[in-house]
């Protein structure tokens, strides 16, 4: 844990950013400076120690590392080279990019708006911004300029949600899938998903269907472990590849996603379901290569069957429509930046305006504790009240007025304009 920070002019300090992400760096370079979560508050203890940043927050995914410090304006301190001292990498720098100022603050937002994702639009970066964000905050390292940018950019990439379309439509295989299953079942709640496989896309798969309502799920794989180990995430029955032609009949969504060389859905097995069903349709996608479900199925009257080449071309129409918000949403976000800009510079005079506000308020209560005492004294209500005004005038114009005057004696013409502007006065 780092000491608490002290407040710091706004024009006395720089916002840096230094990171690689997927479009900058391979795979074998991201994962040699990724950051785990027990090493991040070490990290950013050591970038925030004697003589480092002011304040620090760390991003850490599989698709980027990205380094946020503020730092005084004329400052060593070099966000890089920490970066490849830290993790003993010398050669990161042409993986690397750097942002100061408002490109930083531009980045963050395009980031947490999914504008620089591997697939334009997703939320999930949303949530490990705000994980990321929150560990800074419990190791001390976000003041008050990182708690203004983080606060702005998840407000920023709400509106981005709420006022474009950039995650309206499925652009993964498994958001697809279920994209369509909600054409067909209008209310998923009151059916049964039956997901072969236990991979990666059957697991988004499952999520998917249950944010959308899905509670009945049967997960089938070759080896049970596997399967009764995803079916505990999602309180799903869990079933071997051997038993799926006595629960076919069951569902009424299949899904379909193992590395069988051979298809594991056959023609048969599925007429027979679709006896037990009396004739209820199914809905079927086969997201396996080679197919998992016999392709002669697609002609049964009550299935529905979809392959790999159909979510494709669902997938490559969406992502031309999140292209299409994406410029809405950077035009959103260029303004949001200028605004963000505004708001920091204003924030500069935040301390003066305090302690004028009070300065004032101990000459208030000065003048008026004295006229209280005038009134006990035997002056009448009005002669109180004058003397208030006339007293509280003059020593709240005192300090303006003596400064004023020797500003003209010195011929610093810029202090008396400034002077007009302040107190709204208008030449004579």
């Amino acid at each position: 844990m780092v000491p608490p920070l002290r407040p710091v002019p706004v024009a006395l300090m720089l916002l840096v950013l230094v990171g690689l992400n997927h479009k900058t760096a391979p795979v074998e370079v991201r994962e040699k400076v990724a950051f785990d979560a027990e090493q991040l508050p070490a990290a950013l203890a050591d970038l925030t120690g004697p003589g480092g940043a002011h304040e620090a927050l760390i991003v850490s995914t599989c698709n980027r590392t990205e380094v946020y410090c503020v730092v005084a304006a004329r400052s060593p301190v070099d966000p890089a080279n920490w970066l490849t001292r830290w993790h003993q990498q010398a050669d990161l720098h042409e993986h690397l990019y750097h942002f100061e100022g408002d490109a930083a603050v531009q980045h963050a937002f395009e980031v947490a708006s999914g504008l620089d994702s591997m697939v334009i639009g997703e939320s999930q970066i949303l949530g490990q911004l705000k994980d990321a964000y929150r560990t800074a905050q419990d190791c001390g390292t976000a003041g008050a300029l990182l708690n203004r940018l983080f606060q702005s950019t998840f407000s920023v990439a709400k509106r981005v949600r709420t006022e474009t379309h950039i995650g309206a439509n499925a652009v993964s295989v498994a958001s697809a899938a279920v994209g369509l299953a909600r054409q067909i079942f209008s209310n998923l709640e009151r059916h049964t998903a039956l997901l072969v496989g236990a991979g990666e896309t059957i697991a988004l798969t499952a999520r998917h269907l249950q944010a959308h309502g899905l509670r009945n799920m049967i997960i089938a794989n070759r080896t049970l472990s596997r399967a009764e180990a995803l079916a505990a995430e999602f309180n799903a029955s869990a079933i071997t590849l051997d038993a799926l032609p006595h629960h076919l009949a069951q569902a009424d969504i299949v899904i379909s996603s193992t590395a069988s060389p051979v298809p594991v859905i056959t023609l048969k097995d599925t007429q027979a379901a679709l006896v037990a069903r009396k004739r209820k349709p199914i809905f079927m996608v086969d997201i396996a290569v080679p197919r998992d479900i016999e392709p002669e199925i697609g002609q049964l009257e009550d299935v529905y069957l979809y392959s790999l080449d159909d979510l494709q071309q669902s997938i490559s129409d969406n992502l031309q429509a999140r292209h299409g918000a994406a410029d809405q949403a950077r035009l959103l976000i260029a303004e949001e930046v200028q605004r963000f800009h505004i708001s920091l510079r204003g924030q500069d005079a935040v301390p003066a305006i305090r302690a004028l506000r009070a300065a004032a308020e101990v000459r208030r209560l000065q003048t008026l504790d004295q006229a209280r005492r005038l009134m006990a004294s035997g002056k009448t209500p009005e002669e109180a009240l004058e003397y208030l005004a006339s007293t509280l005038t003059s020593r709240l114009i005192h300090v303006p007025t003596q400064t004023l005057r020797e500003a003209g004696e010195h011929g610093d013409a810029a202090l008396v304009e400034a002077a007009r502007r302040l107190f709204g006065l208008i030449r004579s």
